[in-house]
């Protein structure tokens, strides 16, 4: 463990008249949503108490090819993770495996 405390970190750049903005949670209290908003609008919240970052569809218009395609991509680096969280836990000899939460969808 590196002793260091959790943490969110928000910077803001403007470089060339572009505004660039980058949220990076560094803390176990992040809260992640998935649910449809008038059933039509898919909305993806990942939230801690600074900061937070949502997705939808583009433009909060109806769901296009590209952004399926974006929510395969969502899932497949969230699987990701997944894999290597639970593959540096178990290398920690972290103790008991993690308990699976049901989803709350």
């Amino acid at each position: 463990m590196s002793g260091r405390d959790p943490y969110t970190y928000v910077t803001a750049s403007l470089k060339k008249k572009e505004m660039h903005l980058e949220v990076s949670f560094y803390t176990p209290d992040l809260v992640a949503n998935a649910w449809v908003i008038e059933d039509r609008r898919p909305y993806l919240s990942l939230r801690s108490d600074e900061a937070a970052v949502s997705v939808s569809s583009a433009g909060g218009g109806p769901v296009s090819a590209r952004d399926v395609t974006l929510a395969r991509e969502i899932y497949n680096a969230a699987a990701r993770y997944l894999a290597d969280c639970e593959r540096l836990y178990a290398e920690q000899g972290s103790g008991a495996p993690v308990a699976v939460e049901p989803d709350a969808a």
